[in-house]
C-alpha cells in the first residue's frame, strides 16, 4: 500500500497523503516532461557513426585494409567527437564547467566542449513549471488544524544561479513554498483562510520571492486549490453563517418596518390637517379592496353619512334626483 502510494505521487500532486515522508516525496520529485529528447538521441548516435566510418575510411585508404588498431581508433575518435558534440532543446540553457569552475552558460543549439576538460553540469528547463503542494494540518491563529492544497506556477530565469546558488533549485522551491504556506496559514484565523483565498495566494507569493529571487527564480503565482477543515468545526461555521443570514434579515426587515412608520407618520400629519384628504383615502382603500374580486360593500349610514360630506351640493341633488326617480 505505501509503495501505491509513492507511485501515485510520483505521476501527480500528493493530495491525499498525511504522511511526512510522502510530503518529502512530493517536493523532490519532478513531474515528468511531456517533450521528447529523441532528436538530440539520434543526432548523437549520427555522429558517432559517421565519425567512427570516416576514421575507418581514412584506415583503408591509408592502410589497404581495417585491422583492430583501426577499430580501436575509430570508437576512441568517436567517443571524443560525442563527448565534445551536444544539442540544446529550444527551451535549455546548459551550465558548463571547465576543471570545475563556472566557464559559461550556452544553449539552445548545437554548442561544443573540450573532451576531459569541459561538461555540462546542469540542463535547466526554462518553461513555466507547475509544482504542487501543500500543507497538512496546519494550525491557524485561532489554533484550528487545516489542510491545505495549492499549485506553485515558476520559471528559472537565471541558468547560472540555479546551477550555483543552491544545490536542487527544484527541491528548495517546494520546500520553500510549503513553508511559505505553513507560516500564511499560522497569521491568518479559519474565516480568512476559507473566505480570502485570493489574499492567503499573494501572501505565499510574496513569501517565496524573497527567498526565491537568489536563485534565478521568477515566481509566477500561486494558486489555491483546495481548503479543508475538520468536519465538525465545518457544522458549527455553518450554524454560525446561518445565524448571520438570519440576523441579516431581521435588521434589513425592521429597517423596512422604520421606513414605513416614518413614512405612515408624515401621512398621519397630511390627514390631521386634511379631513377630506382622508376620507378620500378611506374611499380609495375601498375601491382597491374590491376591485379585484368584484364584491359588494355594504357601509354603515354614519360610515356613508362621510361620503355625502366630501361630495359637492350639484352632486348631492343630482344623486336625489336619481333617488326620487
Amino acid at each position: 500500500m505505501r509503495r501505491r502510494k509513492a507511485d501515485r505521487t510520483m505521476r501527480d500532486a500528493p493530495y491525499e497523503l498525511t504522511d511526512k515522508e510522502a510530503e518529502i516525496r512530493a517536493a523532490t520529485s519532478y513531474v515528468p516532461r511531456k517533450s521528447s529528447r529523441n532528436g538530440a538521441v539520434i543526432f548523437s548516435i549520427a555522429v558517432f557513426a559517421m565519425t567512427g566510418a570516416v576514421v575507418l575510411g581514412v584506415a583503408l585508404v591509408a592502410t589497404g585494409g581495417i585491422g583492430l588498431a583501426a577499430i580501436v581508433a575509430a570508437l576512441l575518435t568517436a567517443l571524443l567527437v560525442l563527448s565534445s558534440t551536444h544539442i540544446a532543446l529550444s527551451w535549455e540553457k546548459v551550465v558548463v564547467l571547465r576543471f570545475g569552475k563556472l566557464a559559461r552558460v550556452v544553449g539552445p543549439g548545437l554548442y561544443l566542449t573540450i573532451p576531459l576538460i569541459e561538461h555540462g553540469t546542469i540542463r535547466v528547463d526554462q518553461r513555466t513549471i507547475a509544482t504542487p503542494f501543500y500543507a497538512e494540518k496546519t494550525l491557524t491563529a485561532d489554533l484550528v488544524p487545516v489542510t491545505v492544497d495549492a499549485v506553485l506556477f515558476w520559471v528559472v530565469w537565471d541558468a547560472e544561479k540555479a546551477c550555483t546558488e543552491v544545490e536542487d533549485y527544484y527541491a528548495a522551491v517546494s520546500f520553500l513554498a510549503q513553508t511559505a504556506m505553513r507560516e500564511a496559514v499560522g497569521r491568518s484565523t479559519v474565516a480568512e483562510v476559507a473566505l480570502r483565498r485570493d489574499q492567503l495566494d499573494i501572501e505565499i507569493k510574496e513569501d517565496i520571492e524573497k527567498e526565491a529571487a537568489n536563485w534565478g527564480v521568477d515566481i509566477i503565482s500561486v494558486k489555491v486549490r483546495d481548503i479543508r477543515i475538520p468536519d465538525e468545526l465545518q457544522e458549527a461555521m455553518s450554524l454560525e453563517a446561518q445565524a448571520e443570514q438570519r440576523k441579516k434579515a431581521r435588521i434589513i426587515l425592521m429597517e423596512a418596518e422604520q421606513d414605513i412608520c416614518e413614512m405612515m407618520d408624515d401621512m398621519g400629519d397630511t390627514y390631521a390637517k386634511n379631513d377630506a384628504a382622508l376620507r378620500l383615502r378611506a374611499m380609495h382603500l375601498l375601491y382597491e379592496s374590491v376591485r379585484e374580486t368584484g364584491g359588494t360593500v355594504v357601509v354603515p349610514s354614519s360610515f356613508s353619512e362621510g361620503f355625502g360630506d366630501v361630495l359637492g351640493d350639484a352632486a348631492k341633488d343630482a344623486l336625489g334626483g336619481k333617488a326620487e326617480a
